[in-house]
Protein backbone atom coordinates (compact mmCIF):
# COMPACT_ATOMS: atom_id res chain seq x y z
CA UNK A 1 0.00 0.00 0.00
CA UNK A 2 2.89 2.26 1.07
CA UNK A 3 4.23 1.56 -2.53
CA UNK A 4 1.39 2.42 -4.41
CA UNK A 5 1.06 5.71 -2.85
CA UNK A 6 4.52 6.55 -3.63
CA UNK A 7 4.17 5.35 -6.90
CA UNK A 8 1.15 7.62 -7.37
CA UNK A 9 2.85 10.63 -5.81
CA UNK A 10 5.85 10.43 -8.66
CA UNK A 11 3.49 9.79 -11.24
CA UNK A 12 2.11 13.23 -10.26
CA UNK A 13 5.23 14.81 -10.12
CA UNK A 14 6.17 13.52 -13.45
CA UNK A 15 2.58 14.38 -15.48
CA UNK A 16 3.61 17.93 -13.08
CA UNK A 17 6.98 18.37 -14.51
CA UNK A 18 5.89 17.57 -17.98
CA UNK A 19 3.03 20.00 -17.81
CA UNK A 20 5.30 22.53 -16.90
CA UNK A 21 8.05 22.06 -19.68
CA UNK A 22 5.21 22.15 -21.90
CA UNK A 23 4.12 25.27 -20.50
CA UNK A 24 7.84 26.53 -20.90
CA UNK A 25 7.77 25.70 -24.34
CA UNK A 26 4.67 26.99 -25.50
CA UNK A 27 5.83 30.39 -23.88
CA UNK A 28 9.06 30.14 -25.81
CA UNK A 29 6.87 29.04 -28.91
CA UNK A 30 5.31 32.42 -28.40
CA UNK A 31 8.29 34.10 -28.04
CA UNK A 32 9.51 32.78 -31.46
CA UNK A 33 6.53 33.57 -33.39
CA UNK A 34 6.47 35.72 -36.20
CA UNK A 35 4.60 39.05 -36.74
CA UNK A 36 1.48 38.10 -38.40
CA UNK A 37 -0.02 40.72 -41.48
CA UNK A 38 -1.64 43.73 -40.07
CA UNK A 39 -5.66 43.30 -39.75
CA UNK A 40 -7.15 43.89 -42.68
CA UNK A 41 -9.38 46.56 -41.74
CA UNK A 42 -11.64 49.27 -43.85
CA UNK A 43 -9.84 52.00 -44.74
CA UNK A 44 -8.74 53.21 -48.08
CA UNK A 45 -5.71 54.37 -46.37
CA UNK A 46 -3.46 53.93 -43.32
CA UNK A 47 -0.12 54.46 -41.45
CA UNK A 48 1.11 53.24 -38.25
CA UNK A 49 4.21 53.88 -36.72
CA UNK A 50 6.21 53.64 -33.35
CA UNK A 51 6.87 57.47 -31.89
CA UNK A 52 10.68 57.20 -30.71
CA UNK A 53 12.15 54.91 -32.90
CA UNK A 54 10.11 55.99 -36.64
CA UNK A 55 9.67 52.01 -37.47
CA UNK A 56 6.77 51.44 -39.45
CA UNK A 57 4.35 48.86 -37.63
CA UNK A 58 1.70 48.77 -40.71
CA UNK A 59 1.01 50.51 -43.82
CA UNK A 60 -1.32 50.53 -46.78
CA UNK A 61 -1.42 53.01 -49.50
CA UNK A 62 0.87 55.28 -47.39
CA UNK A 63 1.72 57.45 -50.04
CA UNK A 64 -0.78 58.06 -51.96
CA UNK A 65 -2.27 61.84 -51.83
CA UNK A 66 -5.44 62.18 -50.54
CA UNK A 67 -7.83 65.02 -49.09
CA UNK A 68 -6.96 65.12 -45.41
CA UNK A 69 -9.85 67.11 -44.21
CA UNK A 70 -9.87 68.65 -40.75
CA UNK A 71 -6.85 66.39 -40.07
CA UNK A 72 -4.86 69.85 -41.50
CA UNK A 73 -5.75 71.72 -38.67
CA UNK A 74 -2.86 69.76 -37.32
CA UNK A 75 -0.29 72.23 -39.32
CA UNK A 76 -2.56 74.90 -38.71
CA UNK A 77 -1.39 74.64 -35.24
CA UNK A 78 1.61 73.81 -35.44
CA UNK A 79 2.43 76.97 -37.34
CA UNK A 80 0.96 78.61 -34.43
CA UNK A 81 3.01 76.87 -32.09
CA UNK A 82 6.52 77.57 -33.66
CA UNK A 83 4.82 81.41 -33.75
CA UNK A 84 4.64 80.81 -29.84
CA UNK A 85 7.91 79.38 -29.55
CA UNK A 86 9.59 82.11 -31.52
CA UNK A 87 7.93 84.93 -28.83
CA UNK A 88 6.22 86.40 -32.34
CA UNK A 89 3.11 85.13 -30.63
CA UNK A 90 1.44 85.49 -26.84
CA UNK A 91 -1.44 82.83 -25.89
CA UNK A 92 -2.78 86.22 -24.29
CA UNK A 93 -2.45 88.31 -27.66
CA UNK A 94 -6.22 88.80 -28.73
CA UNK A 95 -7.22 87.80 -32.22
CA UNK A 96 -10.23 90.52 -34.55
CA UNK A 97 -12.64 88.07 -35.81
CA UNK A 98 -13.06 88.98 -39.78
CA UNK A 99 -16.17 88.23 -41.72
CA UNK A 100 -14.47 85.87 -43.50
CA UNK A 101 -13.73 83.70 -40.31
CA UNK A 102 -17.06 84.48 -39.21
CA UNK A 103 -18.78 83.46 -42.03
CA UNK A 104 -17.13 79.68 -42.32
CA UNK A 105 -19.26 76.78 -42.38
CA UNK A 106 -18.23 73.01 -41.00
CA UNK A 107 -17.25 72.64 -37.83
CA UNK A 108 -17.12 76.00 -36.26
CA UNK A 109 -16.82 77.55 -32.43
CA UNK A 110 -19.32 80.18 -33.19
CA UNK A 111 -16.94 83.20 -32.93
CA UNK A 112 -18.57 86.40 -33.65
CA UNK A 113 -17.48 88.62 -36.27
CA UNK A 114 -16.22 91.79 -35.39
CA UNK A 115 -15.38 90.54 -31.67
CA UNK A 116 -11.96 90.00 -30.19
CA UNK A 117 -10.56 86.69 -29.29
CA UNK A 118 -7.61 85.60 -27.21
CA UNK A 119 -5.09 82.93 -29.25
CA UNK A 120 -5.25 80.42 -25.98
CA UNK A 121 -8.96 79.94 -26.64
CA UNK A 122 -8.55 80.07 -30.63
CA UNK A 123 -6.73 77.62 -29.95
CA UNK A 124 -8.75 75.34 -28.09
CA UNK A 125 -11.52 75.81 -30.37
CA UNK A 126 -8.93 75.15 -33.56
CA UNK A 127 -8.74 71.48 -31.57
CA UNK A 128 -10.92 70.40 -29.67
CA UNK A 129 -13.75 71.61 -31.39
CA UNK A 130 -12.21 71.86 -34.69
CA UNK A 131 -13.10 75.05 -35.40
CA UNK A 132 -12.72 76.45 -39.66
CA UNK A 133 -14.04 79.91 -38.18
CA UNK A 134 -10.78 79.35 -35.42
CA UNK A 135 -8.44 78.08 -37.96
CA UNK A 136 -9.08 81.52 -40.45
CA UNK A 137 -8.94 84.02 -37.21
CA UNK A 138 -5.76 82.49 -36.79
CA UNK A 139 -4.65 82.47 -40.18
CA UNK A 140 -5.26 85.89 -40.25
CA UNK A 141 -3.95 87.01 -37.13
CA UNK A 142 -0.24 85.12 -37.86
CA UNK A 143 0.02 86.28 -41.46
CA UNK A 144 -2.06 88.86 -42.70
CA UNK A 145 -4.01 86.27 -44.69
CA UNK A 146 -4.93 82.96 -45.00
CA UNK A 147 -2.74 82.55 -48.16
CA UNK A 148 0.17 84.00 -46.71
CA UNK A 149 -0.26 81.54 -43.83
CA UNK A 150 -0.65 78.98 -46.23
CA UNK A 151 2.66 79.75 -47.39
CA UNK A 152 3.94 78.96 -44.28
CA UNK A 153 2.38 75.90 -43.77
CA UNK A 154 4.05 74.56 -46.52
CA UNK A 155 7.24 75.86 -45.55
CA UNK A 156 7.33 73.70 -42.64
CA UNK A 157 5.80 70.27 -44.14
CA UNK A 158 9.19 70.66 -46.42
CA UNK A 159 10.83 71.07 -43.23
CA UNK A 160 9.83 68.14 -41.93
CA UNK A 161 10.01 66.19 -45.16
CA UNK A 162 6.32 66.31 -45.82
CA UNK A 163 6.83 65.39 -49.59
CA UNK A 164 4.04 64.26 -50.94
CA UNK A 165 2.10 67.26 -49.29
CA UNK A 166 0.30 70.38 -50.59
CA UNK A 167 -1.41 72.69 -48.33
CA UNK A 168 -3.99 75.49 -50.03
CA UNK A 169 -5.89 76.51 -47.04
CA UNK A 170 -5.62 76.36 -43.09
CA UNK A 171 -8.64 74.72 -42.59
CA UNK A 172 -9.04 71.17 -44.92
CA UNK A 173 -12.04 72.80 -46.64
CA UNK A 174 -12.45 70.32 -49.88
CA UNK A 175 -9.79 71.35 -52.98
CA UNK A 176 -8.37 69.23 -55.42
CA UNK A 177 -5.16 70.34 -55.06
CA UNK A 178 -4.93 70.46 -51.01
CA UNK A 179 -3.30 67.22 -50.77
CA UNK A 180 -1.70 65.12 -48.23
CA UNK A 181 -0.22 61.17 -47.59
CA UNK A 182 -0.30 58.91 -44.22
CA UNK A 183 2.91 58.60 -43.98
CA UNK A 184 2.79 62.82 -44.25
CA UNK A 185 0.37 62.99 -41.29
CA UNK A 186 2.37 60.77 -38.90
CA UNK A 187 5.22 63.34 -39.68
CA UNK A 188 3.60 66.60 -38.47
CA UNK A 189 1.58 64.32 -35.78
CA UNK A 190 5.11 62.94 -34.24
CA UNK A 191 6.58 66.49 -34.55
CA UNK A 192 3.95 68.31 -32.82
CA UNK A 193 4.31 65.53 -29.70
CA UNK A 194 8.26 65.58 -29.87
CA UNK A 195 8.41 69.24 -30.35
CA UNK A 196 5.48 70.80 -28.12
CA UNK A 197 4.12 68.32 -25.33
CA UNK A 198 3.04 71.09 -23.55
CA UNK A 199 0.65 71.88 -26.23
CA UNK A 200 -0.28 68.11 -27.11
CA UNK A 201 -1.63 67.91 -23.89
CA UNK A 202 -4.85 69.57 -25.17
CA UNK A 203 -5.49 67.29 -27.80
CA UNK A 204 -6.95 64.72 -25.20
CA UNK A 205 -9.26 67.65 -23.92
CA UNK A 206 -13.04 66.28 -24.48
CA UNK A 207 -14.72 69.01 -24.44
CA UNK A 208 -14.56 72.68 -24.84
CA UNK A 209 -17.34 75.65 -23.88
CA UNK A 210 -16.83 79.19 -25.52
CA UNK A 211 -19.14 81.90 -25.83
CA UNK A 212 -21.79 79.10 -23.29
CA UNK A 213 -21.53 76.67 -26.30
CA UNK A 214 -20.30 73.30 -24.94
CA UNK A 215 -18.91 71.15 -27.63
CA UNK A 216 -17.66 67.47 -27.58
CA UNK A 217 -14.05 66.45 -28.89
CA UNK A 218 -15.07 64.17 -32.03
CA UNK A 219 -11.78 61.31 -31.36
CA UNK A 220 -14.12 58.65 -29.94
CA UNK A 221 -11.45 56.63 -28.50
CA UNK A 222 -10.50 59.21 -25.77
CA UNK A 223 -13.83 57.92 -24.20
CA UNK A 224 -12.91 54.25 -25.33
CA UNK A 225 -9.50 53.50 -24.44
CA UNK A 226 -7.83 55.69 -21.77
CA UNK A 227 -4.20 54.82 -23.10
CA UNK A 228 -4.81 57.05 -25.82
CA UNK A 229 -3.82 60.92 -25.72
CA UNK A 230 -4.56 62.33 -29.11
CA UNK A 231 -5.40 63.37 -32.28
CA UNK A 232 -7.63 64.92 -34.82
CA UNK A 233 -10.10 63.81 -36.91
CA UNK A 234 -11.29 65.27 -40.04
CA UNK A 235 -14.35 64.59 -42.69
CA UNK A 236 -15.76 65.84 -45.48
CA UNK A 237 -17.56 64.43 -48.42
CA UNK A 238 -14.12 63.76 -50.67
CA UNK A 239 -11.92 62.87 -48.04
CA UNK A 240 -14.15 60.11 -45.78
CA UNK A 241 -13.95 59.83 -42.13
CA UNK A 242 -9.96 60.37 -40.97
CA UNK A 243 -8.90 59.72 -37.80
CA UNK A 244 -4.71 60.36 -36.45
CA UNK A 245 -4.77 58.76 -32.78
CA UNK A 246 -1.98 58.01 -30.62
CA UNK A 247 -1.46 55.95 -27.66
CA UNK A 248 0.74 55.71 -24.71
CA UNK A 249 0.86 51.75 -23.25
CA UNK A 250 3.75 51.21 -20.48
CA UNK A 251 6.90 52.91 -22.20
CA UNK A 252 5.75 52.78 -25.73
CA UNK A 253 3.88 55.31 -28.03
CA UNK A 254 2.02 54.17 -31.38
CA UNK A 255 0.71 56.63 -34.05
CA UNK A 256 -1.68 55.73 -36.41
CA UNK A 257 -3.37 57.50 -39.54
CA UNK A 258 -6.49 55.62 -40.63
CA UNK A 259 -7.98 57.72 -44.15
CA UNK A 260 -10.92 57.19 -45.82
CA UNK A 261 -13.33 55.22 -44.31
CA UNK A 262 -16.90 55.46 -44.39
CA UNK A 263 -18.23 56.55 -40.90
CA UNK A 264 -17.56 57.65 -37.73
CA UNK A 265 -17.52 54.38 -36.36
CA UNK A 266 -15.58 53.20 -38.63
CA UNK A 267 -12.45 55.34 -38.37
CA UNK A 268 -12.78 54.95 -34.12
CA UNK A 269 -12.79 51.27 -34.89
CA UNK A 270 -10.15 50.99 -37.32
CA UNK A 271 -7.47 52.95 -35.89
CA UNK A 272 -8.02 51.03 -32.28
CA UNK A 273 -7.90 48.06 -34.46
CA UNK A 274 -4.65 49.59 -36.25
CA UNK A 275 -2.83 50.08 -32.62
CA UNK A 276 -4.09 47.43 -30.94
CA UNK A 277 -1.78 45.56 -33.64
CA UNK A 278 0.85 47.59 -32.84
CA UNK A 279 1.14 47.02 -29.44
CA UNK A 280 0.34 43.32 -29.14
CA UNK A 281 3.04 41.86 -31.48
CA UNK A 282 5.70 45.29 -31.25
CA UNK A 283 7.96 46.53 -28.00
CA UNK A 284 9.68 49.48 -27.83
CA UNK A 285 13.30 50.57 -26.70
CA UNK A 286 15.36 53.49 -26.35
CA UNK A 287 18.71 51.16 -26.39
CA UNK A 288 21.15 54.77 -25.80
CA UNK A 289 20.12 58.54 -24.55
CA UNK A 290 21.89 61.46 -26.33
CA UNK A 291 24.88 62.43 -24.92
CA UNK A 292 25.49 58.81 -22.85
CA UNK A 293 29.10 57.73 -22.84
CA UNK A 294 29.42 54.77 -24.67
CA UNK A 295 33.22 54.62 -24.74
CA UNK A 296 36.72 56.24 -24.27
CA UNK A 297 38.70 55.22 -27.00
CA UNK A 298 42.25 56.24 -26.89
CA UNK A 299 43.37 59.43 -28.92
CA UNK A 300 46.57 60.74 -30.01
CA UNK A 301 48.92 63.54 -30.06
CA UNK A 302 45.81 65.43 -28.00
CA UNK A 303 45.59 67.09 -25.18
CA UNK A 304 43.40 64.01 -23.33
CA UNK A 305 44.63 60.41 -23.64
CA UNK A 306 40.99 59.67 -24.16
CA UNK A 307 37.93 60.48 -26.30
CA UNK A 308 34.49 60.58 -24.88
CA UNK A 309 32.27 58.79 -27.62
CA UNK A 310 28.35 58.39 -27.79
CA UNK A 311 25.00 59.30 -29.81
CA UNK A 312 23.88 62.72 -31.19
CA UNK A 313 20.42 61.36 -30.84
CA UNK A 314 18.44 58.64 -28.61
CA UNK A 315 18.87 55.87 -30.38
CA UNK A 316 15.33 53.74 -30.15
CA UNK A 317 13.85 50.35 -31.95
CA UNK A 318 10.94 48.54 -32.08
CA UNK A 319 11.05 45.06 -32.31
CA UNK A 320 8.90 42.04 -32.39
CA UNK A 321 7.59 41.07 -28.27
CA UNK A 322 9.89 38.84 -26.53
CA UNK A 323 12.78 39.71 -29.19
CA UNK A 324 14.86 42.16 -26.98
CA UNK A 325 17.07 39.33 -25.22
CA UNK A 326 17.95 38.24 -29.15
CA UNK A 327 19.36 41.93 -29.71
CA UNK A 328 23.28 42.62 -31.07
CA UNK A 329 24.81 45.92 -30.47
CA UNK A 330 28.34 46.48 -31.42
CA UNK A 331 30.40 49.44 -31.58
CA UNK A 332 33.05 49.81 -34.59
CA UNK A 333 35.28 52.76 -33.86
CA UNK A 334 38.27 54.17 -35.18
CA UNK A 335 41.45 52.57 -34.14
CA UNK A 336 43.79 55.78 -35.30
CA UNK A 337 42.09 58.65 -33.62
CA UNK A 338 44.23 61.30 -33.98
CA UNK A 339 44.24 65.26 -32.75
CA UNK A 340 42.06 67.78 -33.14
CA UNK A 341 38.72 66.10 -32.72
CA UNK A 342 36.02 67.90 -32.67
CA UNK A 343 32.38 67.66 -30.66
CA UNK A 344 30.18 65.92 -32.81
CA UNK A 345 32.79 64.80 -35.23
CA UNK A 346 32.31 60.71 -36.44
CA UNK A 347 34.37 58.52 -34.77
CA UNK A 348 32.87 55.65 -35.81
CA UNK A 349 28.97 53.47 -35.83
CA UNK A 350 27.07 51.77 -33.74
CA UNK A 351 25.41 48.62 -35.12
CA UNK A 352 22.08 47.23 -33.76
CA UNK A 353 20.88 43.98 -34.85
CA UNK A 354 18.84 41.30 -35.20
CA UNK A 355 19.90 37.37 -36.29
CA UNK A 356 20.93 38.79 -39.71
CA UNK A 357 19.01 42.03 -40.15
CA UNK A 358 20.25 45.11 -39.34
CA UNK A 359 17.89 47.32 -37.87
CA UNK A 360 20.10 50.53 -37.42
CA UNK A 361 23.41 51.69 -38.12
CA UNK A 362 24.13 55.15 -36.49
CA UNK A 363 27.23 57.48 -36.30
CA UNK A 364 29.10 57.40 -33.53
CA UNK A 365 30.18 60.91 -32.69
CA UNK A 366 33.05 62.65 -30.15
CA UNK A 367 31.20 64.30 -27.12
CA UNK A 368 33.75 66.69 -26.72
CA UNK A 369 37.03 68.52 -28.29
CA UNK A 370 40.46 67.40 -27.85
CA UNK A 371 42.66 70.02 -29.22
CA UNK A 372 46.29 68.93 -29.93
CA UNK A 373 48.58 67.72 -27.36
CA UNK A 374 51.95 70.20 -26.30
CA UNK A 375 55.00 69.19 -28.70
CA UNK A 376 56.28 66.68 -25.69
CA UNK A 377 52.73 64.66 -25.87
CA UNK A 378 52.98 64.93 -29.36
CA UNK A 379 56.67 63.27 -29.66
CA UNK A 380 55.83 60.56 -26.85
CA UNK A 381 52.56 59.31 -29.04
CA UNK A 382 54.38 59.46 -31.81
CA UNK A 383 57.23 56.83 -30.24
CA UNK A 384 54.56 54.78 -28.60
CA UNK A 385 52.92 54.14 -31.80
CA UNK A 386 55.88 53.47 -33.65
CA UNK A 387 56.32 50.68 -31.00
CA UNK A 388 53.25 49.24 -30.86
Amino acid sequence: MMYSKKLYSIKNVFHLVVFILAVLNFNLALAAMPVPAAPDVAAKNYYVVDFASGKVLAEKNPDVQVEPASITKMMTSYVVYKELEADRLTMEDMVDISEKAWRMGGSRMYLEVNTSVSVHDLLKGLIIQSGNDASVALAEHVAGTEDAFVQLMNQYAAELGMENTHFVNSTGWPDKKHLTTARDIAKIAAAIIAEFPEHYEWYAEKEYTYNSIKQYNRNKLLWRDETVDGMKTGHTESAGYCLVASAMRSDMRVISVALGTDSKKARANVSQALMNYGFRFYESHTLYGAGEVLSRPRVWSGEYETLTVGLADDLAIAIPRGAYDKLDASMDIDKNIEAPVSKGQQIGVVNVSLGDEVLASVPLVALETVNEGSLFQQAKDYVLRMIN
